[in-house]
Order: structure tokens, then C-alpha cells, then sequence
């Protein structure tokens, strides 16, 4: 697993070394709705865009890796093949973002938001795929005052948010390849606020009405 996430992790930094001597000295370094850059900077900003976004792919995949360590309620090490799962996802994840922005970066004229955001949208599939088997912890998940409360809590809305960011991650997937870059955008970002909201208000609802259930 540890060579997979260093391979993977590596790939980025050679694409960026490889595609460097190519850039020209203003650069694109954000893009617009329509995936169009509008606004440049130095090949330095670039350089810093990289090492920040490699820095966190290390960081995030280093956290999950020793979770089960500094975990105080010590559930994770129960489940902790579905943390270097998620851990080895997320590093694909920012791998692949990387070398799309280094890419655009490179090719000013490429529609950088139709790669991006479907990229996006599969990383909530696979998250959902494996969101029914993470452990009640503080670091990922549905983390809410109830959900962490109560592990009937955790369960119920974490088996509803699995099932929801999988089909809702296919959904934006295909709705922004499908639709305009600015249409696509603005439907990605509504599905994503009710793959956010959704869970969040079932854990309040479930944990209210198990509780008042059991007071009663």
C-alpha cells in the first residue's frame, strides 16, 4: 500500500519537472466558470501550486495512515483496511488533480473544469463505496455532535451517506459531461451542497427521535 501511495504520489512532481522548461514565463494560475484562465502568475506560483497541493496529498495520506494511533476513542483500529483504502483513494485523487492543473497550466486553451470536476465527482463515488464501513472516529466521516454521540447515530446516517455520495457522485460525474461549463458547474455545486446538508440533517433527526424514543 505504502508503495502504491509513494508511486502515485510521485507521478505528479515527474510530470511537473518533465512539462517545466515548457512553460512560459506567465503562466495560468486560476480559471474562471467556464474553465477559461483569468489570472496569471509566474512559473514560481506554479511551482508553489504543486508543492502545496503534494504537500497535502502526504499530509492527508500520513494522518489516515497512523489514525489508528492517536484515535482517542481507539475505534478505528477496527476498521483500519478502510482507512488506508480511503488514504490510497485520496492520494489517486490529487495525483490525478495535479497533473490536470499542470496540464491546463501548460495548455492555455484546455477546459480545465471538464476534467476537474467529474474527477470530483468520482472521488464522492468511491468515498460513498466505502462510507458504510468507516468506524466512528474525529478525523473522517459524517462528523456531527450526534453522530458522534451515539454510534446508532453513526451507523444509520453513515449507511444513508454511503448509499447518497455514490449515486450522487455518478450524477455529477455525468451532469458535468454532459452539460455547458457553466451549466455543468452550477448543477455540480447544488448536488454537492445535498450530498453535504442531507447527511448532516439525518444524523439530527435520527439522534433526536432515538433518543426521545428511549427517554419515553
Amino acid at each position: 500500500m505504502d508503495i502504491a501511495a509513494l508511486v502515485l504520489w510521485l507521478l505528479p512532481i515527474a510530470y511537473a519537472a518533465y512539462i517545466y522548461s515548457s512553460l512560459p514565463n506567465s503562466v495560468p494560475v486560476h480559471f474562471d466558470l467556464d474553465g477559461k484562465p483569468d489570472r496569471y502568475g509566474s512559473r514560481g506560483e506554479f511551482v508553489a501550486t504543486q508543492a502545496i497541493m503534494m504537500g497535502m496529498s502526504a499530509f492527508v495520506y500520513l494522518l489516515l495512515k497512523f489514525l489508528p494511533a492517536i484515535d482517542p476513542k481507539k475505534y478505528v483500529k477496527y476498521g483500519e483496511a478502510t482507512f488506508q483504502k480511503l488514504a490510497l483513494g485520496l492520494v489517486l485523487f490529487l495525483a490525478a488533480l495535479d497533473i490536470v492543473i499542470a496540464y491546463a497550466t501548460l495548455n492555455s486553451n484546455f477546459e480545465v473544469g471538464k476534467l476537474i470536476l467529474p474527477i470530483v465527482g468520482l472521488l464522492f463515488a468511491f468515498i460513498g463505496n466505502i462510507m458504510n464501513s468507516i468506524k466512528p472516529n474525529y478525523f473522517a466521516g459524517v462528523r456531527t455532535p450526534w453522530t458522534l454521540e451515539d454510534p446508532d447515530t453513526w451507523r444509520s446516517t453513515h449507511r444513508l451517506a454511503s448509499k447518497l455520495w455514490f449515486v450522487g457522485g455518478i450524477s455529477l460525474t455525468i451532469a458535468v459531461l454532459l452539460l455547458p461549463n457553466k451549466a455543468g458547474t452550477i448543477v455540480f455545486l447544488s448536488i454537492l451542497a445535498l450530498l453535504v446538508l442531507i447527511p448532516v440533517i439525518y444524523s439530527y433527526v435520527y439522534y433526536t427521535k432515538h433518543h426521545s424514543s428511549n427517554q419515553n
